[in-house]
């Protein structure tokens, strides 16, 4: 695997495939799935690890995706389906993942090991779409994924 490592500023185009998740390899409580880029970051946040002007960024920045990015719904109910959003490989999801700089950098910065996964089928039952991703329960059990470690 170390020999598919990406450093962020060789990423170049977002990826080919139809849907794809920029996460770690901590597996997330509620999904038990491998925890996304978005609350990885938090955590950063949340431990104390960030320096007070990290932190006054990374709530510019949170303010700023959740004005573009739609938040799932289900979110406000606690993700009862424990469901986890993949990026849509499309101008919208991409332009997103392009504008997310901050996040990977922190993750840079911080030593987190981030890994981006793709798959050119619905990954599992879909519960949620907007033009920019979609979220999933039910991981289908011989899922074709292909991931590389990003950072």
């Amino acid at each position: 695997m170390e020999q598919n490592r990406k450093d962020f500023d060789e990423l170049g185009p977002a990826p080919t495939m139809r849907y794809y998740r920029v996460h770690t390899a901590d597996i997330a409580y509620i999904t038990q799935q491998p925890r996304g880029i978005f609350t990885t970051v938090w955590n950063l946040v949340d431990k104390k690890i960030l320096t007070e002007e990290e932190e006054k960024e990374y709530w510019k920045n949170r303010e700023y995706f959740e004005e573009v990015l739609p938040v799932p719904p289900f979110y406000d109910q606690g993700n009862p389906d424990h469901a986890t959003t993949w990026f849509k490989n499309g101008e919208e999801g991409n332009n997103i993942w392009k504008q997310m700089t901050f996040y990977r950098d922190m993750c840079k910065k911080y030593g987190v090991r981030l890994y981006l996964t793709e798959t050119d089928e619905m990954p599992g039952e879909l519960v949620y779409e907007d033009d920019f991703q979609i979220a999933i329960k039910d991981t289908k059990p011989n899922l074709k994924l292909v991931t590389q470690v990003l950072l």
